[in-house]
């Protein structure tokens, strides 16, 4: 494989982290952008001796002039506690990010990669959700900063592509978890582990027959990869594990492995918050030959690990 340069906007994040190691150990340069406003030095502390990493601190609702030849957008916070602790600078985020790597992409002439996510599809009506499917979004709710800042991204998107003749790749990201998630984040995978790790009660909003999808971060990002560098596949596509689990039962796996007297408290469901949630994933593993290879009960022993090196 030929050595590219390789921007990551957000590259200091949880998912970006991840994905500036995988695109270091194939032999690229990575340009890792970050505002810091939820990434973290510490994610990607361990690479800045790396001859081939260099870490620029830099919002993305700001212009950028650098020479790559591919953009990994990733920039925007994406946990519900960070995305509504200040709303408009998620929509900007979104929204101007999109803007700026794609007049970036379109004047070098780059491939730029857009992290969209499963909320596009807001409280699913078709299940599992397959790429065709418009969503249900609710536009004036509290999580609709992130979910409408998301579609205009993948509107934007593809206006530059079909207008400009960008080459564009959109994955739609589903619930990922393991290493270097924040701990006050307040996903339910991070939630419940330090609750568990802490000896507290487990919270479990509603009755906890609301289920996810849960996919390890290994995973997506092998599939981020691989969309990126597929030929003519402009996306979207949907990356995520389509084994579907509830609340309950997540819960139960993480006390399984954590161990410990932790009780299970429920609390009234947040506003807008999706009863199901999972991919339909025929197209990436038809066009990407990509699946899920962690499985849920691995991925929580690796991910427990961390949070007890982190506690």
């Amino acid at each position: 494989m030929e050595k590219k340069v390789i921007l990551v906007t957000g590259g200091a994040g949880f998912l970006g982290s991840h994905l500036c190691e995988k695109l270091l150990s194939l032999g690229h340069q990575v340009l890792c952008l970050d505002n810091f406003f939820t990434g973290r030095r510490e994610n990607v502390s361990h690479l800045i001796q790396h001859p081939d990493f260099e870490l620029v601190r830099h919002d993305v609702t700001e212009p950028i002039r650098l020479e790559v030849d591919q953009i990994y957008n990733l920039a925007c916070p994406a946990s519900p506690r960070h995305y509504q602790q200040n709303p408009i600078k998620t929509i900007k985020t979104s929204v101007m990010g999109a803007i700026n790597v794609l007049g970036l992409a379109k004047r070098i002439g780059a491939r730029v990669f857009q992290a969209s996510t499963s909320e596009v599809y807001g409280d699913p009506i078709i299940h599992p959700q397959p790429e065709s499917y418009w969503g249900n979004v609710n536009p004036v709710g509290q999580r609709s900063c992130y979910d409408e800042g998301k579609r205009v991204a993948e509107t934007l998107f593809f206006d530059y592509h079909r207008q400009n003749g960008v080459d564009i790749r959109v994955a739609r990201i589903f619930n990922t978890y393991g290493p270097r998630m924040q701990a006050g984040d307040g996903r339910v995978v991070s939630n419940f582990i330090v609750q568990a790790l802490r000896g507290e009660d487990l919270t479990i909003y509603g009755d906890g027959t609301q289920t996810r999808s849960f996919c390890y971060v290994d995973d997506l990002v092998e599939g981020f990869v691989r969309l990126m560098n597929s030929e003519g596949l402009t996306g979207p596509v949907n990356l995520g594990n389509p084994q579907e689990f509830t609340m309950l039962e997540l819960a139960e796996q993480v006390l399984a492995e954590v161990g410990g007297r932790s009780r299970l408290v429920h609390l009234p469901l947040p506003a807008d918050d999706p009863r199901q949630r999972r991919p339909d994933i025929t197209l990436a593993k038809e066009k990407l030959a990509w699946q899920p290879q962690v499985p849920l009960q691995e991925g929580l022993v690796r991910t427990v690990r961390h949070f007890k090196h982190v506690l």
